[in-house]
């Protein structure tokens, strides 16, 4: 429960009371929009406000100290030491002062009350006529019962995450990386260029089970184990071993793993518990309209915490892309603009030199058709997995592949399909299947 001062809630009852339906203020009032949050999708969100010219205030407000910063490059290019610092933010300092916006780091947002249009945050209260919610999400731990809060124990979210995880990737030291998705996978690779002994258990019957065809993921599976890495499937975690840190990993089988650090890569969680606290509904997320409205009118939210209506029913995406695209889209709808957002979803991952591009979603998929090379993808001109409902397109997964993966994506975006007779044809040029 909030405290907020009788003084704080009758200055901000005014701006409740003259509200409009549809969530914006009357022409002539100033509006205030604070967005709670400072990752990818607060940060287009901002730009995207003064770009479609919001004048007043903006307010961004983020748990950790550093500006907002892209995460991919974290557990590739950062991890590898090829990317400095500087070249990780996602806007220079004086960018932020020249449009007017103010960032307040390292400044946790503890506390929404929507009835006085106020965050409570550890640095004191925040006003707002306008909220976004743009909170990201946390990576899961393995419970402290089983050993996953050892030292030792690392998982990789965050700037912070990448530094403490760093002066530990020394030549010869036996890593365990828990979780085959495709973080735990990337920084499996990383590892192994740095030299490390690196084993990947996976508790599910293949690696990346819920992301990736199970053509791609054998495709990815044997890239990894051309390249030294020990890739255990099917098999789960019962304990982490050791005293002063982990010491070894301990699996269903029977089997102990000797380890010198653990990567846990099992995913992650929206991050709800400020707007389960505000008393807004929580569906697999922050739940928000098709223009990315919360259940308080006032309140809006995007990216990785939110979920939104898809094909009659609600989806959540985990990925710049999205983040990008629907902070935009709400900001958008902020400034009046009423349009549904309808996802177009693309990812990426780097997987030692291979490139895998995914576009599209492979879920009721009936059909899956290779084409290229079956093994040895990264070095033999690539291959791509096109996923098939019946004769529709859902999904194209590209492997060092640019031109199926570009071609896949024109067509999913343009909601046009291509005969799975000749996707299957070796002899097809891909370009052909746009026509």
């Amino acid at each position: 429960m909030l405290h907020f001062s009788s003084r704080v809630v009758a200055l901000h009852r005014h701006r409740r009371d003259r509200r409009l339906p549809g969530g914006w203020l009357p022409a002539g009032d100033r509006v205030q929009i604070t967005i709670a949050g400072a990752g990818q999708a607060a940060a287009a969100m901002a730009a995207k406000l003064r770009a479609l010219g919001h004048q007043d205030e903006i307010v961004v407000i983020g748990n950790e100290p550093a500006a907002p910063y892209q995460r991919p490059p974290l557990s590739k290019a950062y991890l590898l030491g090829e990317m400095p610092l500087d070249r990780l933010m996602l806007r220079g300092t004086e960018w932020w002062a020249d449009n007017r916006i103010t960032l307040r780091t390292g400044c946790p947002v503890t506390a929404i009350d929507p009835a006085a249009h106020v965050v409570e945050t550890e640095g004191g209260l925040q006003s707002y006529d306008v909220l976004a919610l743009c909170l990201g999400a946390a990576p899961r731990r393995l419970p402290s019962a089983i050993g996953g809060d050892l030292p030792g124990v690392h998982v990789v979210r965050s700037l912070a995450d990448i530094d403490g995880l760093i002066p530990s990737l020394g030549p010869g030291r036996r890593l365990v990386v828990i979780g085959g998705g495709y973080i735990g996978l990337e920084a499996a690779a990383v590892a192994r260029k740095l030299g490390l002994q690196v084993t990947v258990v996976e508790a599910g019957p293949r690696i990346l089970g819920r992301v990736a065809s199970q053509p791609m993921a054998g495709l990815i599976r044997n890239l990894h184990i051309s390249r030294g890495v020990e890739v255990i499937e099917g098999v789960g975690v019962t304990a982490l071993e050791g005293e002063a840190s982990v010491a070894a990993v301990r699996l269903s089988d029977g089997r102990s793993l000797p380890c010198d650090l653990v990567i846990c890569g099992i995913g992650v969680l929206p991050e709800t518990a400020l707007a389960a606290g505000a008393g807004l509904a929580l569906d697999n997320g922050i739940a928000v309209d098709a223009l990315g409205r919360t259940s308080e009118p006032a309140i809006w939210a995007a990216g990785d915490c939110a979920s939104f209506p898809q094909n009659g029913g609600r989806m959540r995406l985990e990925s710049v892309g999205n983040a990008i695209d629907m902070a935009e889209a709400v900001a958008a709808n902020i400034m009046g603009a009423g349009a549904d957002y309808i996802a177009k979803p693309w990812f990426w991952s780097d997987q030692f030199d291979a490139k895998l591009q995914i576009t599209g979603l492979a879920t009721g998929a009936d059909r899956e058709i290779l084409r290229g090379h079956e093994a040895g993808a990264a070095e033999a001109g690539g291959a791509s997995v096109w996923s098939f409902a019946g004769d529709r397109l859902l999904c194209v997964e590209a492997l060092n592949d640019p031109r199926a993966y570009m071609v896949g994506k024109r067509l999913i975006d343009a909601g046009r399909s291509a005969d799975p007779a000749a996707v299957a044809d070796p002899a097809t040029d891909i370009k052909s299947l746009m026509r």
